[in-house]
């Protein structure tokens, strides 16, 4: 017998999984119990990249045993180095892929060769261009919008000098990445140089690998990921705060259900607008529904969910889940995160699952292959696919559970929300840093691993980050696990022994939560930019680095986890990771990234699975910094009244 309560802590997953052991059905919490784990592969310390081996490098059995090396003589550490940077620059493909193809989306709808495509945000057009030295003076939005997207795309193809957007680091963090070697030149230059330097008989030296390991994700976060962001605002909206539900209760048993998946935006956004069209929705009347439902699975959900309110069914480990329910009419996925196994397991179901992406294709489900200049009437087909299938559904069976929160908390609301419209600052931000009423700021991010309890830990590192007086920020899966309790709402400040005094003030006072949903996980690269306004509002510190701020993704599973992970920590910020390490079969090189990194970037990565130690790590970190800062003790703020501001001196 299984307890599904250490499988996950979601209790729509519990009964959905519940079902699928009753009824045989193979989900991942099945396969990772059957899969044994190869602790020579997690530990990094296996080399595959030519055909004299694999080599795997196991330990010394006894002390003084001389250590093993690879058929070419490579030694562990060299080997992890080299995993290491191959993760990082498979992560950094991803989301600068994802990036490029927003990049060219906006080049065909500025020249107006894009079918739904839009400028939505002018101002945000207009400070992209700015930033990127494009002149908007007596220009048209198209002109300017074009301009901009070829700049972005040629940061792809680049192969010298600085990409434009890490301008926007803080001045002492770009002399060091410019000391060190590591600031990026051109995004693909970095990936195509990283797989050349872990080839057999390159590169062979750790702090070598490591170091374009290093410059390879910073081309992702002050890059590719960057660019898909700023990008997608342009043509979507800038998200602002909303209100929506979340888990797989927000499907419904009398409308036809369409789950989005996947990544890029560019898909679902038409998705969206096809299903809100008045035919789609009278063909749905036409076959018994009573309208058309979309919801999200994975970071496609927190797209569409920051920009229009949509319901999100549920994180990377629940898109099997959905099809469980018997209520998915069409599953359409792009690109990343999406499991083979959904194609396989629609079989049982009356659910299609339709892959749009040249790039993604999978056996058992259908392609229509999705392009940007026929975005509307391809989505249309999609959706009257679903529409034709809702009367094929057999028995249902959603589980009656969905929580609402908030999100939408972009680097620009934030901006806004604690200055208003003419006083936008992050100054009351910094100032309830400085005076003790915040502990820190961490971000929190990452996969679901179902190596781990489903959610377990980013709960629990949440929920005791909060109690500590810390605001956190949150993107990807991560961000749908704690949407589900309660954390993402304003209201969450008026409960007792949730947070400290401090935090709850500010809470109360700007009308926020102490967690706040950032976006996707392309998205981390708005809380670049939240640290880097940090430290040129001033008052904590010269760099990113000097910040009482911290990050961690307890569940991560992701190569992009470690791409964002070391862009993170070569930028300035503490990143610790839960569930596993990759290089802990190397010592010299695991005490590189997390001892030597600390003299070279300010900061360092660091492990421990254990989520009460992570809180202790962080905030130990947080309380290291605040005392540099010399603002450790708290400072309650005084309220001066006329005879105190007489005896004020004027220095």
């Amino acid at each position: 017998m299984v307890d599904f309560k250490e499988k996950t802590v979601c209790e729509a997953s519990i009964e959905m999984l519940k079902k699928a052991s009753e009824e045989n059905y193979d989900t991942a919490f099945s396969r990772v119990d059957a899969m044994k784990e190869c602790t020579i592969g997690a530990s990094g310390i296996c080399c595959k990249n030519c055909s004299m081996g694999p080599c795997r490098l196991t330990p010394p059995k006894k002390e003084g045993e001389p250590e093993k090396r690879g058929i070419c003589g490579a030694t562990p550490e060299v080997v992890a180095a080299r995993n290491f940077l191959r993760m990082v620059a498979g992560g950094v493909s991803a989301h600068s892929d994802h990036g490029r193809a927003v990049a060219q989306t906006l080049i065909l709808a500025a020249k107006g060769e894009a079918e739904g495509y839009q400028i939505k945000d002018r101002i945000k057009l207009l400070e992209v261009a700015l930033d990127l030295g494009i002149s908007v003076d007596d220009r048209t939005d198209e002109e300017i919008a074009l301009e901009v997207g070829e700049k972005c795309l040629a940061m792809f193809g680049q192969q010298e000098g600085e990409l434009a957007f890490a301008q926007r680091a803080p001045e002492p963090r770009k002399e060091i990445w410019r000391k060190l070697g590591v600031f990026p030149r051109g995004i693909d230059r970095e990936v195509v140089e990283a797989m050349h330097r872990s080839s057999i008989g390159v590169d062979q030296d750790m702090e070598n690998i490591i170091r374009q390991a290093s410059r390879c994700a910073l081309a992702d976060g002050w890059g590719g990921s960057m660019i898909g962001t700023e990008l997608q605002d342009i043509l979507f909206g800038t998200p602002t705060p909303l209100r929506a539900k979340i888990n797989l209760g927000v499907l419904e048993e009398d409308k036809v259900n369409i789950i989005v998946h996947g990544h890029e935006p560019l898909l679902s956004e038409m998705i969206l607008l096809a299903s809100q069209s008045e035919d789609m929705i009278q063909k749905a009347k036409e076959k018994g529904a009573n309208g058309i439902n979309i919801a999200g699975i994975c970071c496609t959900a927190n797209e569409i969910l920051s920009r229009h309110g949509i319901p999100i069914a549920g994180n990377v480990l629940q898109q099997e889940l959905a099809i469980i329910t018997g209520a998915v009419d069409l599953m359409i996925v792009d690109v990343q995160c999406v499991y083979q196994a959904i194609g396989e397991l629609s079989q049982c179901f009356h659910t299609k699952v339709v892959t749009t992406s040249p790039k993604a294709k999978m056996p058992f489900a259908e392609h229509v292959e999705f392009h940007e200049e026929h975005g509307l009437s391809t989505a249309k087909k999609i959706v009257e696919m679903a529409i034709d299938n809702f009367p094929n559904r057999g028995k249902v069976d959603i589980p009656k559970k969905t929580s609402e929160f908030i999100a939408g908390y972009d680097h620009e609301y934030i901006n806004y929300m604690l200055g208003g419209r003419f006083r936008a600052s992050y100054r009351p931000l910094n100032d309830g840093v400085i005076d003790g009423r915040i502990r820190g700021v961490v971000g929190v991010v990452g996969c679901s691993n179902p190596r781990v309890p489903h959610e377990a830990a980013h709960v629990r590192v949440v929920e005791e980050l909060v109690a500590n007086g810390c605001l956190v920020v949150m993107t990807g899966c991560a961000a749908q696990a704690v949407a589900k309790t309660g954390l993402m709402t304003p209201e969450v400040a008026y409960v007792e022994g949730v947070m400290p005094k401090g935090l709850r003030e500010i809470c109360e006072a700007v009308g926020i939560p102490p967690v706040l949903h950032a976006g996707s996980c392309v998205d981390n690269s708005r809380i670049l930019i939240s640290l880097t306004n940090m430290v040129k509002e001033g008052g904590l510190g010269d760099d990113i680095s000097d910040l009482p701020a911290a990050g961690c993704a307890p569940e991560w599973m992701s190569e992009k986890a470690v791409a964002i992970g070391h862009y993170f920590v070569t930028s300035g910020a503490y990143t610790v990771f839960g569930a596993r390490w990759p290089t802990t079969g190397s010592q010299t090189l695991t005490d590189y990234l997390f001892k030597g990194f600390e003299e070279l970037y300010g900061n360092t990565w660091d492990f421990e699975p254990d989520p009460e130690k992570m809180v202790g790590k962080l905030l130990n970190r947080i309380d290291t910094k605040r005392e540099a800062l010399g603002i450790h003790a708290k400072r309650e703020r005084v309220l001066y009244d006329m005879a105190m501001r007489r005896e004020l001196g004027i220095e």
